[in-house]
């Protein structure tokens, strides 16, 4: 039986919570009995609560491919004319989904160090006026950058346009809700930031999407793909388009509860602890950021780049090997240039960032590349001691606030 490493900081799949594991051992349950239809019309409840909507999110039985294919197949039509926003791989990647379904895609690309400029897509829009749907993702994971979604699904709006957004690696990680970025199709997955294993793809459709999408003749019906089939599935008493993934469905339950119990807000702040811890400790080695500026890091991965003249996969293999810490190498265009840690779920965790930075110091040294670990532990505690000092602040100003007399 192959074992896990010790220290898993991979972009995906990242280490489910125990609490996932152990609710994906309950006992099978017939999905046709009004016993589990209550039980999953309650789960999405709960996914509705954590993505803040005021209508029901879909839960699709396959990873988060399946929804951001899903989503293009059902909204597209023949005559759309879609605007591909593209900083990284993931971004490149959806225009063959859009070109498969759409009338025209225009791309409009940055560097994959870079963030996409809601200037640009303004300008964008206004020589193109017949643009009718914009694909974005939030956070692509090979690069490590954070689009601004909110100003671009603002712009989508007023525009007049559909907005997809791949939010897939972002959500749960920091303040971001379709509805308040006016995004129209919001795709993220149960098996990132929430914790939970790979196999359910979580969406939230805006009512003007639903409306577009039963309007689209090639919407897919009666297929994999149809978000039409999935509609009114948490309606109790009809059944589901296929078997639901049971056990999936049980974690992703168990995952929502940790998340909607510890808090959205402070599990945000975990995530941009740990990712600023991160940061902090890997400057301090020497290493660079591939981020173009720390304003445009995720909060869910951390990517840099590899030391010249050493290979990416030696230096990912020999911190498994040596300290069993485990990276994601690049992909696309950073393949062999990049290591990628991730902190996500239960990776956003502040001190794992210090045992990667601590690892990281010792492999590089192991490889004959000048690193003094401990001044990368040291920068990356300092983040930590900070973030400590400040909300022992608030916590203190928040008592006197509450004692003080009234005036």
């Amino acid at each position: 039986m192959l074992a896990p490493p010790p220290f898993m900081l991979t972009t995906g799949p990242v280490t489910a919570y125990p609490a996932v594991l152990s609710a994906m051992a309950r006992p099978a349950v017939y999905d046709g009995h009004h016993a589990f239809q209550q039980f999953y019309r309650s789960v999405v409840g709960k996914l509705q609560a954590a993505l803040r909507l005021s209508n029901l999110p879909l839960i699709l039985q396959g990873d988060a491919l399946l929804g951001l294919e899903a989503a293009a197949a059902s909204l597209i039509g023949r005559k759309d004319v879609v605007l591909n926003l593209v900083s990284g791989v993931y971004g490149k990647g959806y225009a063959g989904w859009a070109r498969h379904y759409a009338g025209e895609v225009i791309e409009l690309a940055v560097p994959f160090d870079e963030a996409i400029d809601p200037d640009r897509v303004r300008e964008a829009l206004a020589a193109r006026p017949d643009i009718s749907i914009i694909t974005v993702c939030h956070h692509d994971t090979p690069s490590g950058t954070l689009n601004p979604l909110a100003e671009i699904g603002r712009l989508g709006r007023e525009h007049g346009a559909y907005v997809i957004a791949d939010a897939v690696s972002s959500f749960g990680s920091l303040d971001v809700h379709p509805e308040e970025a006016a995004i129209d199709i919001f795709v993220t997955s149960a098996a990132k930031c929430l914790g939970a294993t790979p196999g359910l793809s979580l969406l939230a459709v805006s009512d003007r999407a639903w409306e577009k999408i039963k309007a689209n003749p090639d919407a897919p019906r009666a297929s994999f793909l149809s978000l039409l089939d999935w509609e009114l599935a948490a309606e109790v008493g009809r059944a589901f388009p296929v078997t639901p993934s049971l056990a999936e469905i049980h974690g992703l339950d168990a995952a929502l509860d940790l998340y909607l119990q510890e808090g959205p807000e402070r599990v945000w702040a975990r995530h941009a602890r740990t990712a600023a811890a991160a940061r902090a400790g890997l400057e301090a080695l020497g290493l660079k950021l591939w981020p173009a500026r720390e304003a445009i890091a995720a909060p869910s991965a951390t990517v840099f780049h590899v030391p010249e003249g050493m290979a990416d996969i030696r230096l990912r293999d020999t911190l498994l090997e040596r300290y069993g810490v485990m990276l994601s190498l690049g992909r696309g265009e950073t393949a062999g240039k990049v290591l990628r840690i991730g902190h996500m779920g239960p990776a956003a965790e502040p001190m794992l960032a210090v045992t990667a930075i601590a690892a990281l110091g010792g492999a590089l040294n192991h490889l004959c590349w000048p690193a003094d670990a401990g001044t990368g532990v040291n920068a990356a505690l300092a983040i930590l001691e900070r973030a400590s000092s400040n909300h022992a602040d608030s916590k203190g100003s928040s008592r006197e606030v509450a004692h003080a007399d009234p005036a």
